[in-house]
């Protein structure tokens, strides 16, 4: 992505809490906002695991995006001329920093994790929806007339 694109998104979570930049995060509806939360909640998880500290306390100190590689492409045109595309990438840099005197958070977000089935138990198959008895007269055993008619051999209807 481009990081123009994703400066803007990140400018508008700097300085706030954990739990609130992440419920801002989630509630953009651009582009940018889901690889910055998913870094996001990899910055919380990386506190928690391995300092063992409480992340309430913790705020966003800065959000530095710059650009990374580019790709270099190009669309051909009228001529033979090749209009160059620059496919863009972004760096981006995430610090969390301490303030004790930080206010209690105003709510929690719970994500919830996926659970796999014990050994044993599968998956319940969905069956079809259907809508009566008309279901099973749709069914046609006949090709109908545009495909008897334009049939690649259409000397040959049946």
């Amino acid at each position: 992505m481009a990081p123009r694109k994703v400066r803007a998104v990140a400018d508008l979570v700097k300085g706030l809490p954990i739990g609130e930049a992440e419920a801002q995060l989630m509630s953009i509806r651009r582009r940018a906002a889901v690889p910055l939360l998913k870094l996001l909640r990899s910055a919380v998880a990386n506190i928690k695991n391995n300092k063992h500290l409480n992340e309430e306390k913790f705020y966003i100190e800065s959000f530095r995006v710059d650009q990374g590689p580019m790709l270099k492409r190009g669309l051909p045109r009228a001529r033979g001329v090749m209009s160059p595309i620059q496919k863009k990438m972004s760096n981006v840099i995430l610090v969390l920093a301490d303030k004790p005197e930080l206010s209690a958070p105003r709510f929690k977000i719970v994500v919830k994790k996926k659970a796999k089935l014990p050994p044993g138990k599968e998956k319940p198959i969905k069956k079809e929806k259907m809508k009566g008895e008309r279901s099973s007269e749709k069914i046609q055993k006949k090709p109908g007339f545009f495909k008897r008619m334009f049939s690649r051999k259409a000397g040959f209807a049946k």
